[in-house]
């Protein structure tokens, strides 16, 4: 039996405390860089565990990274679980559900701390048969800009790293599955927002006023022509206004209004050409509408980039590890700061998946989100087939 068989063995054998790990996560969410108790659970459970080293609080934002050494030298590969909940109440009736009111555990990162924590167990009782070290990131806050990834980056987390790993489940894919994809995979995002500040009157006499709602409207119907007349049809871009304030009295024409948004992109240089593009429409609206305009754009998560000589072989060390079908993933609209690990070194973040066994599922983020608990046991049996691949 090779190392990985064994491993796989060892994982089975241990799901029952992956479930409980996983129920035990999902009944007490925190929110994004608020997760003091679940760090102090992560690190708590790797007091009797044999890693080598482990750091908390790293970056000065909860986060919590284990050291595993192999036997033998080699390189040095790192692997990622994020652990912070969303703030939205929980309405899937579990007997395991959210006890904190409001917050609730919507996007699968319970599971991913909880296959984590069993796997990394794991691989430290059987750090004698691998190569190199194991840096193993837990991660807070990824669902808020600009996110864990980029503080613990900044504390050091990725140097001397080889290679980067990351999973994700997906509740909309039938659990038995595992996605993978080179090159660009998730979008990037920016934040937009624009203050307009025209002049009020009343709604008899438009022509001694210079109404911000008008200019504001036009500015929210022209900006949508900056996917369709001036991104490249075979890129992807998309550009959403999030938030009109622009609430006053029915016969008074508004003076000020503010409107809020986010853009979507598969390159970075569509990121850049939607960012300039705006721009001019800010500068055509105050000449057209006579109005003062303020644009405020800033870039959060970049795109999400998986290097093809490294995803080819994740791809063939889950095929050859015999666990689930092997599937290319479509491009994937949401944004990840998972991204950020892989502008600093190469690597592959891959998708799992955990489609409820009677087939409904909800979308990632919604309140009655649940996911498919035999996707935690694969999601281990799947990333110790990648560190099997890469350190033995």
């Amino acid at each position: 039996m090779n190392l990985l068989d064994r491993l796989k063995e060892k994982l089975a054998e241990k799901e029952g405390r992956m479930i409980e790990i996983r129920r035990y996560l999902h009944q007490h969410p925190e929110l994004s860089f608020h997760e003091e108790n679940t760090a102090h659970y992560i690190a708590e459970f790797y007091q009797d565990v044999p890693i080598d080293a482990i750091e908390t609080n790293y970056g000065g934002q909860r986060g919590v990274v284990v050291t595993i050494k192999g036997g033998q030298p080699g390189e040095t590969i790192a692997i990622r679980a994020d652990f912070d909940a969303l703030p939205i109440t929980e309405e899937t009736g579990l007997p395991f559900a959210s006890q904190n009111p409001g917050v609730m555990h919507a996007c699968g990162h319970d599971g991913h701390t909880a296959y984590m924590l069993i796997l990394v167990e794991t691989l430290a009782e059987m750090k004698d048969q691998l190569k190199g070290t194991i840096r193993v990131i837990h991660q807070p806050a990824e669902e808020v800009p600009p996110g864990g990834a980029l503080g613990m980056i900044q504390a050091g987390v990725m140097e001397d790293v080889d290679a980067v790993f990351g999973i994700h489940l997906m509740a909309n894919v039938e659990t038995g599955k595992i996605l993978y994809r080179p090159g660009n995979t998730q979008t990037g995002r920016a934040y937009f927002k624009l203050e307009i500040q025209g002049k009020g009157g009343h709604g008899s006499s438009p022509h001694t006023a210079n109404d911000a709602i008008v200019a504001a409207s036009s500015f929210v119907m022209n900006i949508q022509t900056i996917v369709s007349r001036r991104v490249n049809p075979f890129d992807t871009a998309v550009v959403t206004v999030g938030s009109f304030d622009g609430k006053g009295s029915f016969n008074v024409i508004k003076d000020a209004v503010t409107l809020e948004g986010d853009v979507r992109s598969m390159s970075e240089e569509t990121r850049l050409l939607v960012e300039e593009e705006m721009h001019h429409f800010v500068a055509g609206l105050e000449a057209g509408y006579g109005v003062q305009a303020e644009l405020t754009y800033s870039h959060d998560y970049p795109v999400l980039y998986n290097d093809p000589e490294i995803t080819e072989a994740v791809k063939q060390a889950l095929v050859e590890a015999e666990i689930a079908e092997i599937l290319e993933a479509e491009p994937q609209p949401p944004s990840e700061d998972f991204a950020y690990y892989l502008k600093e070194k190469p690597g592959s973040f891959f998708y799992v998946g955990a489609k409820p066994s009677n087939g409904k599922d909800y979308p990632h983020h919604h309140p009655k989100f649940v996911i498919n608990e035999d996707s935690l046991l694969l999601s281990a049996k799947a990333m110790a087939a990648v560190v099997t691949r890469f350190c033995s």
